[in-house]
């Protein structure tokens, strides 16, 4: 008895643990949502409140005034973000199921060639001379989609998972008379799927939040994505408000502008959409943690 009330009283405090653990994580986002409809006044009198004085929706009529760029900047990022997605899952798990066959020759050097490639590049300016000059791919959605498609990293969690399968699965397959590519696509690929969610989730959090290649290769409006949309909005507006070069007209549009509730504004339209998708992957995260213990 003593030992059910001592179970009990740990479950309890691990419980509460977790819940307060959960609000922590929770209430920062909440604030956010919560400033980007508190007005301008409001924050720069009482600061950053879970109960404002005073609520303002300024901040997305703003934003929404002109929505045309925004709308492109959302199909550009959504569709990097889904081919992007899906040919890395694919290169990432053909590249991985080789390197995890212990009947293939060559799998520990292209293993450590694979490793290596973790700890040393060649560096931000070789890379940008090679793919504006001799890839030529300036101002194109590949130049969005190429530098993250095959990852090192992934490649080595995907080769952990399928290091887990039985190799009896394929060695039955082949005694049936199944190919490497028909053992791969029916066989491999659907008992890999709790990685393949778990790693697609954080290929796609990756391509959605990805700016820093926009802002090397991309010039042309018609392919700038939603990040670094947002970015230029806001620094357009700051510097039309502080610049001393700024018309005076401007400088009196933008004096009041509420660059507070528009920050986190933008915050939630360029994040939002993933913290929706999150929950639909929840399930697999716990089957790509286990996988690693079952045998096929």
């Amino acid at each position: 008895m003593p030992t059910t009330k001592k179970f009990n009283l740990m479950n309890g405090v691990i419980n509460v643990f977790l819940t307060v653990l959960c609000l922590m994580i929770a209430l920062p986002f909440v604030l956010v949502v919560i400033i980007s409809i508190t007005s301008e006044n409001s924050l720069v009198q009482n600061g950053y409140q879970f109960l404002p004085k005073e609520w303002s929706f300024e901040a997305y009529r703003i934003v929404f005034q002109k929505p045309d760029p925004l709308i492109k900047g959302y199909l550009v990022t959504i569709l990097i973000t889904v081919v992007g997605t899906v040919l890395s899952l694919l290169l990432t798990a053909m590249t991985a199921y080789p390197i995890s066959r212990m009947d293939f020759r060559y799998n520990r050097p292209i293993t450590f060639y694979i490793f290596f490639t973790m700890l040393f590049n060649g560096g931000l300016i070789p890379f940008y001379i090679m793919m504006t000059q001799y890839l030529h791919l300036k101002n194109s959605l590949l130049a969005l989609i190429l530098p993250t498609l095959l990852s090192p990293f992934n490649i080595m969690i995907m080769k952990g998972f399928l290091d887990k399968i039985g190799k009896e699965i394929i060695e039955s397959a082949k005694v049936d008379g199944a190919k490497e590519f028909r053992i791969f696509f029916q066989i491999i690929l659907p008992l890999a799927t709790p990685a393949l969610a778990t790693l697609g989730l954080f290929i796609s959090f990756g391509y959605w939040n990805e700016w820093f290649y926009a802002l090397l290769f991309i010039d042309n409006d018609k392919y700038i994505p939603l990040q670094l949309l947002l970015v230029r909005i806001l620094s357009q507006i700051e510097f039309l408000a502080n610049s001393p070069l700024a018309q005076v007209a401007d400088k009196l549009a933008y004096a009041n502008f509420p660059t507070l509730s528009v920050r986190m504004a933008m915050a939630i339209l360029a994040g939002g959409p993933m913290l929706i998708i999150f929950p639909f992957f929840q399930k697999y995260f716990v089957k790509g943690i286990t996988v690693g213990s079952l045998k096929g």
